[in-house]
């Protein structure tokens, strides 16, 4: 997909940040920022968590307004009294979190606000027609008379998005828009970005993750700590640099040292001749203590089975599954969720806001699930305060204290306090979904360091990731999964992602992996 701009040689300024600063009482949330973005380009604004960039964005869409600097919109300084004056103005924004009202339809959603009208009166005809033609333009295959409730997380977030290109504005803010969707939908919205910029349109693109970022965008800017780092053409960056610009250390310091695991360790999970379904091949490996051991491919494959199989949260068809504890006694391995985590196995889901953690509950009360595992229903629940907040500093989680609610977190956060739950419960094997999915990079580092030293310290880590460099980096071995078979059993150290990817194509399954 192409990223140059298509507007000519010298194109148009069409917002531009001079010297804004913005507090929230005794902090500063941006201090100076100043940097401009043209007609027909995709410019991402990245940084990590708390570097301003949702601020930045919020003060262009009308929410809040600078304490000193300007704010220039095609040449003219602006200050929004509120969002519906920044929409007039041709700005919208697709929010990271659903804005959708259930109880409406498709198509109403789409033109709330701005319903078409013939003789004074809604023309629901009209409003049904258009609201046709949006979906179709994005290739949303969906009836505009269904109620939003009734949709899924991903089509909401889909009709989010055709909500913001309804608005036909000049300028559009993406705010993390693929996080809820899958392949399918994120091609659909990698279409509609390209189709805007060639429409001369300003797209500002919030994502943490930079593989979208150098796919689709021309220019990135930079924030640390409310401050601009720099903005530069993608071109001139390569992925090293920018988390390098972003994290403020060099990106050798990103993923751990890996340990010294060799095949004479000892073994913490046997996996012998798995078949999740009937029909599905038979999978056989080993995971060692002190290693941190990837499930590759793409997506789909059956990488998610195999390890919500082991999890207990998939019926096995047959197989084999056996566990060592740390002292060698053998056990095999439950059938379901609730034996599986008495045996001392952790899980993380890929979904933690839904399937992992309990939002309106305190961080205190979220990581103590996991010291439930041992005690019958009628014992009370544990409440070392003094323990949780020792893990909370050890994990460098950023709240206000314990009894702070898990859903106030940032995604970085909410993630630690979810491995923070079986780290208090003295697990000792970690099957883990997606580790980072949400996660801003200075967040990836820390959970990359925890579950390196879970690996150094005697525990087995299981995992899968939709991002190839994460298994690479972070991995100490990789299985490539291809149709639900290994069909290759890889040194991660040794691997690329040419190489994964040749197998996760072409290959033959190799039997059994150890």
């Amino acid at each position: 997909m192409s990223t140059a701009s298509s507007v000519g040689a010298t194109p148009q300024v069409v917002v531009e940040y001079r010297s804004v600063t913005k507090t929230f009482g005794a902090f500063s949330a941006l201090t100076e920022v100043a940097f401009a973005g043209m007609a027909g380009s995709v410019h991402a604004i990245t940084g990590e968590n708390g570097a301003g960039k949702s601020t930045l964005m919020k003060i262009l869409a009308g929410v809040h307004k600078p304490d000193s600097g300007e704010l220039l919109v095609t040449g003219a300084p602006r200050r929004f009294a509120g969002p519906d004056e920044a929409r007039e103005a041709g700005i919208s924004t697709v929010f990271q979190e659903l804005t959708l009202l259930p109880n409406l339809t498709i198509a109403e959603n789409l033109f709330l606000g701005r319903e078409p009208l013939r003789f004074g009166l809604v023309d629901r005809n009209d409003m049904r027609r258009r609201a046709r033609v949006v979906l179709a333009e994005i290739g949303i295959e969906r009836d505009v008379d269904t109620p939003c409730g009734t949709l899924s997380v991903g089509d909401q977030h889909l009709i989010e998005i055709a909500k913001g290109a309804v608005m036909n504005s000049r300028v559009v803010i993406y705010d993390e828009p693929t996080a809820a969707l899958d392949a399918q939908g994120v091609e659909m919205l990698m279409a509609l970005i390209d189709r805007q910029r060639r429409d001369g349109k300003l797209i500002f693109y919030i994502s943490h993750r930079l593989d979208e970022i150098f796919r689709i965008c021309d220019t990135v800017t930079v924030l640390k700590d409310g401050k601009h780092i720099r903005t530069c053409p993608t071109a001139d960056l390569d992925r090293d640099r920018l988390v390098s610009l972003m994290v403020g250390r060099d990106v050798t310091e990103f993923y751990p040292e890996r340990g010294a695991v060799g095949p004479e360790a000892a073994p913490a999970l046997l996996v012998e001749n798995l078949r999740v379904g009937s029909g599905d091949p038979a999978v056989s490996f080993v995971l060692r203590r002190g290693e941190i051991l990837g499930l590759a491919g793409l997506e789909g494959q059956g990488q998610r089975d195999i390890l919500r199989t082991l999890a207990g949260l998939v019926d096995r068809h047959e197989g084999t599954l056996r566990r060592f504890h740390p002292g060698g006694a053998e056990q095999k391995l439950p059938a379901n969720v609730v034996d599986v985590v008495k045996s001392g196995l952790g899980f993380v889901p890929e979904d933690r806001k839904t399937e992992g953690l309990y939002l309106s509950l305190s961080i205190q009360r979220n990581m103590a699930l996991g010291r439930l595992r041992r005690r019958a229903l009628w014992r009370r629940a544990p409440g070392d305060k003094v323990g949780v907040r020792q893990l909370m500093a050890d994990m460098n989680v950023r709240a206000r204290g314990p009894e702070q609610a898990v859903g106030a977190l940032s995604g970085g956060n909410q993630q630690k306090v979810m491995i923070g739950r079986w780290l208090s419960a003295d697990v000792d094997i970690l099957l883990v979904e997606e580790p980072t999915r949400g996660v801003d990079v200075g967040a990836k580092a820390e959970i990359y360091r925890l579950l390196r030293d879970f690996a150094n310290n005697g525990g087995a880590v299981l995992m899968t990731s939709s991002e190839m460099t994460e298994h690479l980096g972070l991995c100490d071995r990789l299985l490539v999964v291809r149709g639900g078979a290994i069909v290759a059993d890889l040194v991660a150290s040794q691997a690329s992602e040419e190489i994964v990817a040749r197998h996760a194509l072409m290959g033959q399954s190799e039997g059994a992996a150890a």
